[in-house]
Parts: structure tokens; sequence; C-alpha cells
């Protein structure tokens, strides 16, 4: 008998019910999370008029890959990964030094202004100019219908920064900063040699939540882009997919059929398309989002 089926017995009868019932109620949260994503790869490779009909369920019906066919020939889907993934590597490069470095210099009691500040970042989640003022901001600096349109007007999420800023001041001594000091060590090697080695949880959780928010991005590019040659995947597949209902709505009654067909096939496969970079790259960083996340919030 191993030590976590004693400890189960172990337990008052309560006890039991309360694990059993929590292990239940957090089998069926997992399958209600994950069936709708498991639902959508195995439609992607299914027979857009076996989905429709409503027999896939738990396996693919009709095999076929017409769907991703469609979608990697359009030269338009591979410029706009080209442009996504520049989008991701720099805007999250930008967002992570800024949001890093403020974050250090926030948690330090020691700082001049640090109250205040503070006060006033965290004023900024509950108040804003709104859209039209942001727009005639971006295109005042003259980054309007440029990439820097979609990096540099959200650089800094104060959600992110509230959070390195708690993980930084509970997990970074001013003990050890103070005996770094003594021994002639610059505010600069302080904060890359021992800040940012002891850190490395919480960058994997901003790293994260900023890639994602980059890979995803929609709205901003919808309203400071025009060329289309700058146009993130997200744009891209949704005006792929606003093409093909259109032509689908304005067909005969024989080409209505084949084009919707082709439009649900595109569907599915544009989400699996777009999901998948996303999905490749958590595993990797999920232990430090999940340690990073519990450890950054626990102070304020």
């Amino acid at each position: 008998m191993n030590i976590g089926t004693h400890k189960f017995w172990a337990q008052s009868a309560g006890d039991k019910v309360f694990d059993i019932v929590n292990h239940i109620l957090l089998v069926v949260v997992a399958l209600a999370v994950f069936y709708p994503l498991y639902f959508i790869v195995i439609a992607s490779f299914s027979d857009p008029a076996a989905v429709a009909s409503g027999n896939v369920h738990f396996w693919p019906k009709g095999f076929n890959l017409d769907g991703y066919a469609r979608v990697f020939e359009n030269q338009k889907i591979w410029l706009g990964y080209r442009n996504s993934i520049f989008y991701t590597v720099i805007g999250t490069a930008v967002n992570l030094a800024l949001t890093i470095m403020a974050a250090y210099g926030l948690s330090k009691k020691s700082m001049p202004g640090q109250g205040i500040l503070m006060g006033l970042i965290t004023f900024t989640m509950f108040f804003g100019g709104g859209l039209i003022p942001t727009y005639l901001l971006v295109d005042k600096l003259g980054i309007n219908n440029t990439m820097w349109a979609l990096v540099l007007p959200g650089a800094v999420s104060v959600y992110n920064l509230i959070i390195a800023r708690s993980y930084m001041s509970e997990n970074i001594s001013g003990e050890l900063e103070e005996a770094a000091r003594l021994d002639g060590c610059s505010y600069f090697n302080l904060f890359f040699r021992i800040a940012l080695p002891l850190s490395k949880p919480i960058i994997g959780v901003v790293v994260l939540m900023y890639a994602v928010g980059h890979w995803n991005e929609y709205f901003n590019a919808l309203i400071y882009l025009r060329d289309q040659g700058l146009y993130p995947l997200q744009v891209i597949l949704r005006d792929l997919l606003i093409q093909t209902e259109q032509a689908a709505n304005m067909g005969g009654d024989a080409s209505v059929m084949e084009l919707q067909r082709i439009a649900d096939m595109l569907k599915y496969g544009v989400i699996v398309v777009s999901s998948l970079p996303v999905l490749c790259m958590y595993p990797f960083i999920q232990k430090y989002f999940a340690q990073g996340m519990m450890i950054g919030s626990l102070k304020g």
C-alpha cells in the first residue's frame, strides 16, 4: 500500500467524501475544458457534412485534409505567420524589458516616491482615455500603420507589473542586495546578476502572458493597420473566413453548398493553425508559469 492510499484510508469519513467529490468535480471541469479543444481538432480532420449533421463526437469521420490544404495554399497565411512571429518576438522583448525593470525598481521600499508611483500606475488599470484619444495619440506619435502601433501602446501591462513586483519584493531580500553592494556590486550588476537569475519563474509567467497576447493580436491591428502586408495572422484568417462566407452567400444553389462546405472546413482548420504555436510553447514554460503565479500572488 503506497503512502497516498494509506493517508486516504486514515482520513475521517467526512474528509474521504470531500476528496472523492473534489476529484469528481475536477475531472468534470477538466473534461469540460478539454473536450471543446479536442472536438475542434477532430472536426478539422472530418468531413464537414458529418460535422454539420452531428455525427462527429470522439473520432474523426470521413477523414480529409482539404481544410488544411486550402489554408496553407494561401500565400497570405505565410505572410501572417511571419508578421505574427515578428510582433510576438519583438513585442514580448519590449514588454519583458520594461516590465521587469519597472517591477524591480518599484519593489524597493527605499525608492523615493514608490507609493505615489505605484498608486498612479494602479489608477490606469481602472481608468483610461478610451479608444478615440488612444488612436489620436498613436497617430500623433507617427506610429500609425506601423508595427510599433501593435507594440508600444501596450508596452507595459499593469497586471503583469504588479505580479512581477510582488514576486521580487518577496523573493529578493534586502540583506542579499546589501551584501552584494558591500562587495562592490553596482546597481546594474545587482539587477542582471542577482535579481534576474532569482526571477526566472516570474519571467516565464510574464513571457507567456505577453507572447499569447501578441500572438492573438486582432483588435488593435484592425484599428491601426491599413497596409495588408503588415497584417498579423489573426486578421488574415478573419478576412479569409469572411471572404469564403460572402462567396457562399452570393453563389447559386449548387455553389452555395460547396462553398459552405469549404467554409466549414476552413473554420476548424484556421483555429488549429492559429493556436498550435502557443500550445507547443506552453509545456516548456508551464512549470515556471505555475510557480510564478502562485508565489507572485501572495503579496500586493
